[in-house]
């Protein structure tokens, strides 16, 4: 059986997550569309872009590279979610829910990383 991306309990993670964002983005007031909205979608299409490339590489030292950059992305993307709760631009239900599928695919990397770091 080839080895496909979308078989990655990650990749399927993160698609959920992404659909989750797309909804919850649509909730935003008009004048924040062009700001926080924008850095959210486009930090958690990184997300799956870094997914994909380190899926794709087969040295080690390059996969941990696009590894750490979504473990990056996840983070900068927990701090937008936590902003969108201050500022009230979605409710503690929104917010609890969307951190756990954060913090799901945080749990799943962390394990990725893990076994690409053994020798």
């Amino acid at each position: 059986m080839k080895k496909e991306v979308e078989n990655l309990i990650i990749y399927k993670q993160l698609l959920e997550m992404t659909y989750y964002t797309e909804n919850i983005c649509e909730k935003y007031p008009k004048n924040e569309k062009l700001a926080i909205v924008t850095s959210i979608k486009n930090t958690t299409y990184d997300c799956i872009k870094n997914v994909i490339y380190a899926f794709k590489m087969y040295d080690k030292s390059l996969k941990l590279n696009y590894l750490n950059k979504l473990d990056v992305d996840l983070k900068f993307l927990k701090v937008l979610v936590r902003l969108s709760y201050r500022r009230k631009y979605i409710n503690k239900r929104n917010y609890t829910a969307w951190s756990k599928k954060i913090t799901n695919v945080g749990n799943l990397l962390g394990g990725w990383i893990s076994s690409c770091a053994k020798v």
